[in-house]
């Protein structure tokens, strides 16, 4: 049996997202007890490890995430902010070893820095566009 990672609701074979709640699937595992699909939904939802109710969770704004990316992208702000801190990591380092070698190599180096803001422009489009459509957690993007 497959389940929501996100609302506990069981996913029929096939199935690509959660009818319940629009999660992507990918995950087999099953709820630990708590209440049913049915109960949950109110503003306090099962806690220590266990499935949270749909409203429970906030969803990330794909506007704010959007925007982020287009100013702040080399910095990886919206990676951050969208719970991909790989991804945020690798282009803040990039950004500041670009940095610290344009002024030891007279500006060749900023180059580094160009390709780590088109980096972050080109996701920030994307994202607003919805071909990136979940956080890190595989939880859809509020519009």
């Amino acid at each position: 049996m497959r389940y929501c990672v996100r609302c506990g609701k069981q996913l029929n074979d096939g199935d690509t997202f959660c009818s319940e709640c629009g999660t992507k699937v990918g995950s087999t595992r099953k709820p630990e007890a708590g209440p049913s699909h049915e109960q949950r939904g109110g503003s306090s939802g099962p806690t220590g490890g266990q499935y949270p109710a749909p409203g429970d969770q906030e969803l990330r704004s794909k506007m704010a995430a959007g925007l982020f990316g287009i100013f702040l992208g080399a910095f990886g702000v919206h990676n951050f902010y969208l719970g991909y801190t790989g991804k945020g990591i690798a282009q803040a380092c990039l950004t500041g070893i670009g940095l610290l070698l344009s002024c030891c190599t007279g500006g060749i180096s900023f180059i580094m820095v160009a390709a780590a803001g088109i980096w972050g422009l080109i996701e920030g489009i994307l994202i607003l566009c919805g071909q990136i459509y979940t956080d890190g957690k595989g939880a859809p993007l509020r519009d």
